[in-house]
């Protein structure tokens, strides 16, 4: 593929450079975006992006990109966000047009703000990233599962995704009344009770070597201009894995595993399942209530 037609017409330059040790190739990494661009674009339109880029495949630099260069086309989006020296223009991507363009920038990853450029101090999601310290696809499904009837118990509806790397992330759609030291704060509340419970299982250590091989609730992408992979992006790992939304019950099939969903196998999930996390914002939620729970889970 040299090019794609939708509203503008964008030119892949290098079509068949290899991004992937398997052979994947940057035409098929836009390809791919441009499939899966209806669904991933309901999950990060209009929020600040930061660009993931291997120009020389995985096995080269990485170029980690908050801001949009200079050369990008006028039509792609961008949203100013204030900085200690000067603002940065931040990417936002509302087209499929635009996620095939980052394509051919060789950017396999887009990572997405928790909130929204008209109101980037009030998140609307909350992020439970479990991280494990051992390659145990059932006790990683099993922290999935305990996080989300945690968080069921404090009236929250919780949705589940592969990281696309080691772990999962498990989300709250929040309706915005909260800022990010307040939400994080909740989330830090929600790591202690679960450690507490599962102490053998959990833990917040962020030092790897003290984790004793249990699984970390990292609660640290809270924060204002922190940033949580977007759903449906690839990783820069040999197989292409995607981070891929998932319906609950799909953690009781042993085949799941993280990286099991790829840019090869995503697109046809889609259309044989739709897009699991689709009704989403119908289930944002304030804080008000969780809290009050919280706090009589701590005291139990």
């Amino acid at each position: 593929m040299t090019e794609t037609r939708g509203r503008h017409r964008v030119k892949i330059t290098g079509p068949d450079k290899p991004l992937f040790p398997n052979g994947i190739t940057k035409a098929d990494l836009a390809r791919y975006y441009e499939r899966v661009a209806e669904p991933m674009l309901h999950h990060i339109a209009g929020r600040p992006l930061n660009l993931e880029r291997y120009p020389d495949g995985i096995e080269g630099e990485r170029i980690f990109q908050q801001h949009a260069s200079p050369y990008f086309p006028e039509w792609i989006r961008r949203v100013e966000v204030p900085a200690r020296n000067k603002p940065v223009q931040h990417v936002v991507a509302d087209s499929p047009d635009t996620l095939v363009y980052l394509a051919g920038q060789a950017c396999i990853t887009l990572h997405r703000w928790l909130s929204r450029r008209d109101r980037l101090d009030r998140p609307d999601r909350l992020v439970f990233d479990l991280d494990p310290s051992e390659d145990k696809p059932a006790q990683i499904r099993r922290a999935a599962v305990l996080i989300g009837a945690l968080l069921t118990e404090l009236e929250l509806v919780a949705w589940v995704m592969t990281s696309g790397s080691r772990g999962y992330h498990v989300v709250v759609a929040l309706q915005r009344r909260h800022n990010f030291d307040e939400v994080r704060e909740f989330a830090g509340g929600v790591a202690e009770v679960a450690v507490s419970r599962e102490p053998r299982l959990f833990t917040t250590e962020q030092r790897k070597a003290k984790r004793d091989g249990r699984i970390l609730i990292d609660v640290m992408r809270n924060a204002y201009a922190h940033t949580a992979v977007a759903p449906y992006s690839v990783r820069p790992l040999p197989k292409a894995p995607v981070a891929t939304p998932l319906h609950w019950d799909e953690l009781e099939d042993g085949a799941t595993t993280s990286q099991r969903w790829t840019l090869s196998s995503v697109p046809e999930r889609l259309v044989g399942n739709g897009d699991p996390w689709r009704r989403i914002d119908d289930s944002a939620s304030s804080l008000s209530n969780a809290r009050k729970l919280l706090e009589r889970a701590r005291a139990a």
